[in-house]
């Protein structure tokens, strides 16, 4: 399920996008054709590899990419005259190849090519960064979590940690790379994520006693709801919480102390008490490793908020859009590359295909410059049509999205699923002139 914005996409940009199409139409190159590549030049520290995210929040942005009239007024005294009247008609028409979302990404992958005018690609620059770059860095760190869990289930509850609409963005990416369900009610509406949630400490504290609060819960909700147990003391709630609701209680969460042994001591518990159907839930500032340092722990559940919406440690993926091939004087494209220190791209139209061995385990990142690369017979191609003459055609759910990523791990080699620091799982080959 997917939302189109309401209102125009066209200012979430840089200044100077606008200030250098005006100056390229002045000069007559602005129409020339131009291919973009937006790519990593290096995954985040340690990490083995990155999650592509966001796709389908790109193509929407894409298609509400409009200067509408109150745009374009907003815009007056930032480009002259000639240049507003270009904006208020522009329509991006050209085409896009990208990684699918939720598929696994390496250095240098071409994550997603652009090919337009330059005018046209040029204005998209900030808006597909911004997205890819956040909801990327949200899924890859969601992908090692949900990895660490095991068979275990995520629910996203992050909304609180960062911005309210980072926060949606969030909770989509997070369910792209596995998560089971989020907090946050909007990502629930407008993009089909499944919620929950149940009380918090101040309901607890609300009422005169503990007992009371959960009785509350337990006529409202059910006896299958998840009843917070470490408000005061953790061994006299659960006595009270099975008191309350009986052996069946759905589950009891935990939020504070020593996780792991508090949740064996309370396990113990509940065994004794008859419940051993109840569910431990555990939060409280989990990110990867901490979930990993729990597998022997009799956890059923993890809830993640502020480590997942700031990337655990890593917000931002690095992607970069880079001009990699333009319109020569005479017709024929020509590559560009920027050469600065330790910012270079490799100029060319790119073509990717993950190189893979005769079990289907995947051996490479093969990038073709020019030319697609060759398909060995056990290769799998990973651009795929977006947009074709200015049309979107490539929109999947999120489902599909969802088992995209779990098929394209599955495929990677078992050091990805390592949470010590370490390279890229497979390495990246460019093959062309």
């Amino acid at each position: 399920m997917t939302s189109s914005p309401r209102t125009s996409a066209a200012l979430l940009t840089d200044h100077y996008e606008l200030t250098m199409v005006q100056a390229a139409r002045q000069a007559g190159t602005a129409d020339r054709r131009a291919v973009f590549e937006l790519f990593p030049r290096r995954l985040p520290q340690g990490r083995r590899y990155g999650v592509v995210a966001g796709v389908g929040r790109a193509l929407d942005a894409l298609e509400a990419f409009r200067f509408d009239p109150a745009t374009v007024a907003a815009l007056d005294g930032v480009v002259d005259p000639g240049m507003l009247e270009w904006l208020a008609s522009y329509r991006f028409s050209g085409d896009v190849w990208g990684y699918a979302e939720g598929e696994a990404y390496f250095p240098y992958s071409p994550v997603l090519v652009v090919e337009g005018t330059f005018a046209e690609a040029v204005l998209l620059e900030t808006v597909l960064l911004s997205i890819y770059n956040h909801d990327s860095a949200i899924a890859s760190a969601a992908s090692r979590m949900v990895v660490a869990a095991g068979e275990r289930p995520c629910i996203e509850m992050g909304s609180r940690r960062t911005h309210e609409e980072a926060a949606v963005a969030a909770a989509r990416a997070a369910y792209v790379a596995g998560f089971e369900a989020t907090s946050n009610l909007a990502a629930r509406a407008r993009h089909g994520v499944p919620s929950t949630g149940t009380a918090a400490h101040s309901f607890t504290l609300l009422h005169d006693a503990e007992a009371d609060a959960f009785r509350a819960q337990v006529q409202s909700l059910g006896v299958g709801t998840t009843l917070l147990v470490d408000t005061y003391d953790v061994t006299e709630a659960v006595r009270l919480a099975v008191e309350v609701a009986g052996t069946g209680l759905g589950a009891v969460r935990l939020d504070s102390g020593d996780l792991g042994e508090v949740a064996r001591e309370v396990r113990a518990q509940l065994d004794g008490l008859g419940a051993t159907g109840t569910r431990i839930v555990v939060t409280s500032d989990l990110d990867e490793h901490a979930i990993a340092s729990l597998a022997s722990a009799p956890v059923d559940a993890y809830g993640v908020g502020t480590q997942l919406v700031t990337g655990s440690g890593h917000p931002t993926c690095g992607f970069v859009y880079k001009l990699v091939a333009r319109e020569g004087d005479d017709g024929e494209m020509v590559s560009v590359a920027k050469k600065s220190t330790d910012k270079q791209s490799i100029g060319g139209r790119k073509y990717a295909l993950r190189r893979r061995s005769a079990a289907g385990v995947a051996e490479a990142e093969v990038i073709g410059i020019g030319s697609p690369p060759e398909d060995d017979g056990d290769d799998r191609p990973l651009l795929v049509p977006l947009v074709e003459r200015g049309e979107v055609v490539g929109r999947t759910t999120l489902e599909e999205a969802r088992a995209r990523h779990r098929s394209s791990l599955a495929e990677l080699p078992r050091e990805v699923t390592m949470m010590s620091a370490g390279e890229a799982a497979i390495p990246t080959v460019h093959l062309g002139p």
